[in-house]
């Protein structure tokens, strides 16, 4: 498999934004934190939460063409299938079948969710921010709707309550927190 530092420099050759690019680190960091909870490799789970988005900033305007788009670019990269199933799974262009693909399905969408609870509390923080918090704004239909709560909520399809999910989520961004600037 590809290593971390490879992976980040496709990262860094294909994203400029620094806001997509917290955004897959902190679905790394999630999907890392869920592998080691459901006893699964963590490497792999880690590297399909990074690698998940490469495309975006090709495929946003042409949205069909997202996951498909970032399989295309890896196809020459030492990747286990599941990786690249995650990342097709992730935005709907497989169904979710297999634990990594439900789990990256219910990822994608939280880290932006818990951003966006930080960002409302101004001068806060990841430590600032605990689950009742984040649960009283999932709540909140308004608050942060592109942030997907059916998705989220996908979470049960891995065996976690949305309480329990929202708090292994925060404490994953919580542990890279400098390098997200929350």
């Amino acid at each position: 498999m590809i290593s971390r530092e490879e992976a980040m420099k496709l990262i860094m050759d294909n994203m400029h934004s620094k806001n997509l690019i917290k955004h897959v680190l902190a679905t790394e960091a999630v999907m890392k934190a869920l592998a080691k909870d459901l006893g699964q490799d963590e490497e792999v789970w880690a590297m399909a939460g990074l690698l998940h988005d490469l495309d975006y900033e090709f495929t946003k305007d042409n949205f069909e063409e997202h996951g498909n788009k970032t399989v295309e670019m890896l196809e020459n990269k030492d990747l286990p299938e599941d990786i690249k199933d995650a990342i097709l799974a992730h935005c709907e262009k497989k169904e979710r079948g297999k634990l990594i693909e439900k789990a990256i399905y219910a990822a994608d969408p939280v880290t932006g969710f818990i951003v966006a609870a930080v960002l409302i509390r101004k001068g806060s923080k990841l430590s600032d921010i605990d689950v009742d918090f984040l649960l009283n704004r999932y709540k909140e239909k308004s608050f942060a709707r592109g942030a997907n709560r059916d998705q989220m909520a996908s979470c049960a399809g891995i065996g976690m309550t949305l309480e329990d999910f929202l708090s292994l989520s925060l404490k994953a961004m919580q542990e890279i927190s400098e390098d997200l600037g929350l």
